[in-house]
């Protein structure tokens, strides 16, 4: 048991590590006092620049990747609850990214840990959460609107695909958890004051 909880612990405390505002450091900026003031990809591709912002991207999938990787093929087959304790490891990741011990708590919004998660756990759930992201992305102009997309209809894609309860159940607490750290982005859409990426608009 200490083993499976020793996972767990790593799979957080490597979610945690806020690699946009680390890259942002490399080239001498705080993407916290920019942009929306968010350490993720889509805040540090606005301030920063497209390049560094999909550097980010693939550092924050593969915080999510990794654990989830590492547990599947590193615990012992004879672990009690085994598939409970990767998927654990899954939530964990994104947890620390939320919430990161190195940043007094204050972290991004998971999206791409998640996307991380998940790509170790269900391969063809994303692929259909990257079709709905880039199409609802491309119709509204908002990449809030096609993360709240792509995340609230995982746990139905799983379910169609028969995943187990326990992947359920995370992909459930996940998209919770990313639809709250969406709290903000809900309000600016309503307000019309959400920021797009489509050029010549606010």
């Amino acid at each position: 048991m200490i083993m499976e909880i020793a996972f767990i612990l790593a799979s957080y405390l490597i979610g945690a590590v806020p690699f946009g505002l680390l890259i942002g450091r490399l080239v001498g900026a705080d993407v916290r006092m920019a942009g929306s003031g968010n350490i993720g990809a889509t805040n540090v591709g606005r301030v920063l620049g497209k390049k560094l912002g999909i550097l980010t991207l693939l550092c924050d999938v593969t915080k999510g990747f990794l654990p989830v990787w590492a547990a599947a093929h590193l615990l012992p087959s004879s672990s009690a609850n085994r598939e409970l304790i990767v998927v654990s490891c899954g939530l964990a990741a994104v947890v620390g990214h939320m919430f990161p011990l190195y940043l007094r708590f204050k972290g991004g919004k998971g999206v791409a840990t998640a996307l991380g998660v998940f790509l170790a756990l269900s391969p063809w759930s994303i692929l259909i959460s990257v079709l709905v992201f880039a199409a609802a992305v491309a119709g509204s102009g908002y990449v809030s609107v096609g993360s709240l997309a792509a995340s609230g209809l995982i746990p139905l894609w799983l379910w169609i695909m028969g995943e187990s309860s326990p992947i359920l159940v995370a992909a459930i607490a996940i998209v919770f958890l990313i639809w709250c750290k969406h709290s903000s982005n809900v309000g600016r859409l309503l307000r019309g004051e959400e920021k797009t990426w489509r050029k010549g608009k606010a």
